[in-house]
């Protein structure tokens, strides 16, 4: 790439990325120094283009300037700007600086060997990055390195990145919404909001889709015939996975290996006493084999939603609390075989099994789908993807400054995090909202669900998927032969911790480097910490960082949460919650007590209103898209080093190869599961 006659006096090129984050622009006057390797600073240069309208949100812009004494390599630039206009705020995602005098005489080196030489190559070619992912506040000079990746106790700009943390620290406050539950930021910092509001309108997505599909003339306010719910799925509503399979008992097996709960079934070792089944009872399902049996050939798993029990619903609504028993047959299919929909045993608290009377059964997994809803939404989906992923995301933008590398690691990974839970707790999860409306527990309900459960919640067993697959049990692929999220997360899963592990030892070649990063320490220290920080269990060394090891961990299992943890609760909504026979978010009527034989207009009469399946259909629609792009192609870049670029690139080559085998074995299985293909993998947890 060569520069034209007129250009041979231009001494460098200056092309400033401004970022796109609502209100990034601005109108104030911007200046830059370049600093070389040996401390020389240009002058003042003054970055404007008198015919156009610089600096605005999203837009690249470059300056040609000349008048710039000789330099050395640059390594620095210093850049602030003034408070003229009247939106002066601005948000800068990067700037590089391109030497046209070294471009001209471009031609003397060409070593290509290693990612060194293809980054300085493209420094040249493209301008040297100097990343920023900052407001830039007014009247205040900010340096920034070449790459800016530095460990705090290495960094000779201390005093700029200890006020930056300091006034961090005023956006990014802890408030604990309601109590205890996983803390949040009290408001929504400028830089977390989203570009284009619009596409995350919940309201306004809502009212065009209700707009685009006209449910045909309702006679009556409820369904009178299952066939009938057929009319609704047309125009942007396909019919939803579950509509074809909810009858069937294997469909119902296969929603807990493949459904918005697959973390909850586990080993059965041994019957618990509460479940009043019997050898005899069970028997008949167990393929000849006894009870006894098929307990040591590890075939028998449990889900049991204690967490449910007394749980107080709004309006009068009922909720059940069930604990049921499947059976892993040699085929690989999971069949269910035993519900009792209550805790303790009791004449009204039947165990409702496959051989009952058909809609009688077929009732009891209904109630069954809907608890499991329940903790679902409450757990599964909000509390340890999106509450979890706010905590964090607080603590990181607390203690640790926008060079450190752990949080240029991070970072992609909180995209439109907070905005979008700011917009659910607004819309969504609110008194009257649609959780309210739509949901059995309602409001009330999801937050005494996921308090119960974050007092037990751990990051090193539920939040690491190794150790929770092997805490439940269902880490043996010959016992448990077709579970298609733990066979693709498990890829996933190392792809992400060997990325993870490469960047970390390049940044922390040794562990006492980890021990001396006092902004790392104090990150740790925020997590665990009860009383002011984010309150996680389960942080290997309680938070003290003294080995990669553990760093790698707990970094590996956040950006999983971020990622695949929220793609597996969030993407299959629609398809398991569209039709409410097959995943009921909301039931009618009164809770089974007896195996009396019913009928289909039994069935229907539980079935909630059709103005509220309308509800849940046109929600789960808008949560079920993604937003983002695909795990590994960042929105934003934020690392830079030519190590880091080149673990990142070897990251993306994992995944393409790790989607390709994720889509052979989606052609050979029964029922295809494409959530946790990389390409459907969003990087954030976005919507």
């Amino acid at each position: 790439m060569g520069i034209s006659i007129s250009s041979k006096q231009l001494d460098y090129e200056i092309i400033v990325k401004t970022g796109d984050v609502k209100g990034a622009g601005t109108d104030a006057n911007v200046y830059i120094s370049l600093i070389d390797e040996q401390g020389r600073k240009s002058r003042e240069i003054s970055l404007d283009c008198t015919w156009r309208d610089d600096f605005e949100k999203g837009n690249t812009d470059s300056f040609k300037v000349r008048n710039v004494p000789q330099l050395g390599e640059i390594k620095k630039i210093e850049l602030w700007r003034d408070s003229k206009g009247l939106n002066d705020d601005w948000f800068v995602e990067w700037i590089k600086v391109r030497p046209l005098r070294k471009l001209a005489m471009k031609g003397s080196n060409n070593n290509k060997g290693n990612s060194k030489n293809k980054a300085a190559e493209n420094e040249l070619k493209y301008g040297i990055p100097f990343p920023c992912n900052r407001w830039i506040k007014e009247h205040i000079k900010f340096i920034f390195k070449k790459y800016d990746a530095c460990l705090p106790q290495f960094d000779d700009c201390k005093q700029q990145r200890k006020e930056e943390l300091e006034r961090k620290r005023e956006q990014y406050c802890f408030q604990e919404k309601a109590p205890g539950l996983p803390r949040q930021v009290k408001k929504c910092p400028p830089e977390e909001s989203f570009s284009n509001d619009y596409k995350w309108d919940i309201t306004a997505r809502k009212v065009k889709l209700l707009a685009q599909r006209k449910i045909t003339k309702m006679t009556s306010s409820y369904w009178q015939k299952l066939e009938d719910l057929c009319n609704v799925y047309r125009g942007p509503f396909s019919i939803p996975y579950g509509y074809h399979n909810w009858k069937s008992d294997e469909h119902f097996g296969r929603q807990r290996l493949r459904g918005v709960t697959p973390n909850l079934i586990k080993l059965c070792a041994e019957i618990p006493q509460k479940l009043a089944v019997t050898e005899d009872m069970l028997e008949p399902f167990l393929d000849g084999l006894s009870l006894q049996d098929a307990l040591a050939k590890k075939s028998i798993y449990i889900v049991d939603l204690k967490v449910l029990h007394n749980l107080q619903c709004p309006h009068s609504r009922e909720i059940c609390a069930p604990i049921a028993l499947f059976h892993a047959k040699r085929d690989g299919r999971l069949m269910p075989i035993a519900i009792q929909l209550f805790q303790e045993p009791a004449e009204d608290n039947p165990v409702f099994m496959p051989n009952d009377p058909k809609y009688t059964w077929m009732l009891a997994k209904m109630y069954y789908n809907n608890a499991d809803a329940a903790v679902h939404q409450a757990c599964t989906h909000l509390g340890f993807t999106h509450m979890i992923g706010e905590t964090i995301c607080v603590a990181v933008n607390r203690e640790l400054s926008p060079s450190h590398p752990v949080y240029r690691l991070l970072a992609p990974h909180f995209l439109y995090l907070v905005a979008i839970n700011s917009l659910a707790l607004e819309k969504l999860v609110s008194p009257g909202g649609w959780i309210d409306v739509t949901m059995t527990m309602g409001v009330r309900g999801l937050f005494e669900i996921l308090r119960n459960t974050w007092r037990e919640w751990e990051l090193n067993s539920e939040g690491d998927l190794p150790n929770d697959l092997k805490d439940r049990g269902v880490d043996d692929t010959e016992a448990l032969i077709d579970y298609p999220y733990r066979d693709d997360a498990i890829l996933i899963h190392k792809a992400i911790h060997n990325y993870v592990k490469e960047v970390i030892t390049f940044y922390y070649p040794r562990d006492d480097m980890l021990v001396t990063d006092y902004e790392l320490q104090s990150w740790g220290k925020c997590l665990v910490d009860k009383e002011k920080g984010c309150c996680v269990k389960g942080v290997p060394g309680n938070g003290k960082f003294e080995n990669k090891e553990d760093l790698v961990q707990v970094l590996t299992s956040l950006i999983f949460l971020s990622s695949v943890g929220h793609a597996s609760a969030n993407f299959n909504q629609y398809d398991e919650y569209a039709f409410p026979p097959n995943y009921p978010a909301i039931l009618r009527g009164k809770i089974p007590r007896t195996k009396v034989p019913l009928t289909e207009k039994d069935i229907i009469a539980h079935l909630p209103s059709k103005d509220t399946t309308l509800s849940i259909m046109v929600v789960t629609k808008i949560l079920s898209d993604r937003g983002t792009n695909g795990l590994g192609d960042f929105e934003v870049q934020y690392l830079y080093e030519p190590e880091a670029v080149a673990a990142v690139e070897r990251f993306r080559e994992e995944l393409k190869k790790i989607s390709m085998i994720i889509e052979e074995r989606n052609k050979a299985r029964a029922v295809p599961y494409p959530y946790l293909d990389p390409k459907e993998v969003p990087n954030a947890i976005s919507i």
